[in-house]
């Protein structure tokens, strides 16, 4: 029993913001038994057994989350059916290893090439990994078993938390999170954010030194965690709390008006959308348009790329949603840690620098052409524009549009409405920023993401170099500026996209540049609407 009560302060890091007060409820590991071992033929079906078991169990419980739930659980449920990673697993069965050591064996050596992997999308994928490793021994002992919960208001504190298991916990009894690992950067986080449950991690051994069921408060803002809090510190969080949920209703009224700035200036906002299906409860009256379509995610699966006709209805039915808006969409981004069967490339030592985005395209034309038909098709009938990944080189543009014109004169050859759609390009390359003159596009699109993370050499989830991101840094403004003036001097449309646009923290910087559209989260809208409306009373 641990006999403190004064107030204490644990220092973490956020990884979703947000206020929780509630009882602390330590989510400890099961121990697990000595390891087993019979004859290879008792391990195989024991493994067997348990592999069939967690595809069942992960089936399951994709069935009833989110898109971007599902999204996760199915690269775990693609592991299951490689044979050339079980396969391994049955030689080292044979050979005379256990199914827990040759299944851990196997499963710890991918988890150490995606940790060494330098992007951070990359390493993110180590947890999946993790959390497919840890299920499936975990039946392999017969000791999965369900989250118990203590009842509504706790506050869920563990060394760590799989994916699968953050899908698994009714987060309506779990007001928040906090945990000794993790990474702002993993599906964990990301998860956490999408659903808005306040979560903090790198607290350390320190979690070791709670009381189960004692009162904490956790602070996804300033990244603490305080256990016995003092009154005085409770009705401290209960008042931003209540404020907290003033300002979100005050944000919410931005919602459904256009974005002006104090001084009148409209400023154009799109969102971005990665499952048709987060459009079915938004309005299309709410932004200007879509800015970002990720077909890569809404077209992903693992059985292959869909037809023509299959992505012609997706793209229409987002123009139909749109009502006479325009819908931008990406061609696929494949490549990194977003490979589609087909085109993916392969054994790549840095695949995020490597053949991915438009390269990848025009390496597998056949296979583009399918999607620059579907897409020839919808923008018949309304306002599609086509925008261009990872474009380094002008002559990338030059060849998808030459593809594009085939493609379009072929369909309308033979009598299938097609029309030519506006090309354009992601400014994501510094080197594209600052030759920008040089890209004949009909529209530009910066991706700060990837522009922050090449320039500054530097990626989010490193501590030691994550000051180093900076989308403030004047070096990143200035490539910035760039495009917003060459679209300017060249009457051509130039958006931003990415973690930055979607900041309230940067949108002063970002129209100072010249920027006047913005494509965010629909989930963002509302408070980039009221951040705009800003601009100008203090800046500008």
């Amino acid at each position: 029993m641990n006999l403190k009560k004064h107030e204490h302060i644990i220092q973490g890091k956020t990884a979703s913001p947000g206020y929780a007060i509630g009882r602390i409820f330590l989510g400890r590991a099961l121990p697990q038994p000595p390891d087993r071992k019979g004859d290879p033929v008792w391990e195989k079906k024991r493994f067997t057994e348990a592999l069939n078991t967690a595809g069942a169990q992960l089936e399951r419980l994709k069935s009833r989350v989110d898109h971007l739930g599902a999204q996760i659980l199915d690269f775990q449920l693609e592991l299951i059916a490689d044979y050339e990673l079980t396969g391994t697993v049955f030689h080292r069965i044979a050979c005379g290893q256990s199914a827990v050591e040759a299944w851990k064996t196997e499963l710890d050596v991918h988890v150490s090439d995606y940790l060494a992997a330098v992007d951070e999308d990359f390493r993110a994928r180590a947890g999946d990994f993790m959390d497919l490793r840890d299920r499936v021994i975990s039946l392999l002992y017969e000791s999965v078993t369900p989250f118990v919960h203590q009842g509504p208001g706790t506050i869920y504190i563990a060394d760590d938390l799989a994916p699968s298991r953050f899908l698994e916990i009714d987060w309506s009894s779990f007001r928040g999170a906090a945990l000794a690992q993790g990474s702002a950067a993993n599906h964990m986080a990301i998860l956490a954010r999408a659903r808005g449950v306040p979560m903090l991690f790198g607290l350390g051994q320190a979690i070791h030194e709670l009381e189960d069921g004692a009162q904490a408060i956790l602070d996804g803002n300033g990244s603490i965690l305080i256990e016995y809090p003092r009154p005085k510190t409770i009705r401290r969080y209960e008042n931003l709390i209540s404020k907290q949920s003033v300002q979100m209703q005050h944000i919410e009224t931005f919602l459904a008006k256009p974005a002006y700035t104090a001084k009148g200036h409209h400023i154009r906002i799109f969102i971005n959308v990665d499952d048709p299906k987060s459009l079915t409860e938004l309005d299309p009256r709410f932004c200007d348009g879509v800015g970002l379509v990720r077909t890569e995610l809404m077209l992903y699966n693992p059985e292959g790329l869909p037809s023509e006709e299959e992505q012609y209805r997706i793209y229409a039915n987002l123009l139909k949603w749109a009502d006479n808006r325009p819908v931008v969409i990406r061609t696929l981004d494949s490549g990194g840690d977003k490979s589609s069967d087909g085109l993916a490339s392969e054994g790549e030592r840095n695949p995020f620098m490597g053949l991915r985005g438009v390269r990848l395209s025009l390496v597998r034309t056949k296979l583009f052409r399918i999607q620059l038909r579907a897409l020839a098709r919808a923008a018949a009938h309304g306002p599609l524009k086509v925008m261009l990944p990872m474009v380094t080189d002008p002559k990338e543009i030059n060849q998808v549009r030459i593809l594009m014109n085939e493609e379009v004169e072929n369909l309308q050859r033979r009598g299938v409405a097609a029309q030519m759609p506006p090309l354009g390009m992601m400014v994501e390359v510094p080197v594209a920023a600052l030759r920008i003159h040089a890209f004949e596009a009909d529209f530009y699109s910066v991706g700060s993401n990837d522009l922050i993370q090449f320039a500054t050499a530097a990626c989010r989830d490193c501590d030691e170099v994550a000051a180093l991101y900076d989308p403030l840094n004047p070096a990143i403004l200035e490539l910035i500026r760039r495009v917003a003036a060459h679209g300017a001097a060249t009457d051509k449309e130039v958006s931003l996209c990415g973690d930055m646009a979607a900041d309230p923290e940067c949108i002063p910087a970002i129209l100072d540049v010249g920027i006047k559209s913005l494509s965010v989260a629909p989930a963002a809208l509302a408070k980039v609407k009221k951040a705009v409306s800003q601009y100008g009373k203090r800046y500008g």
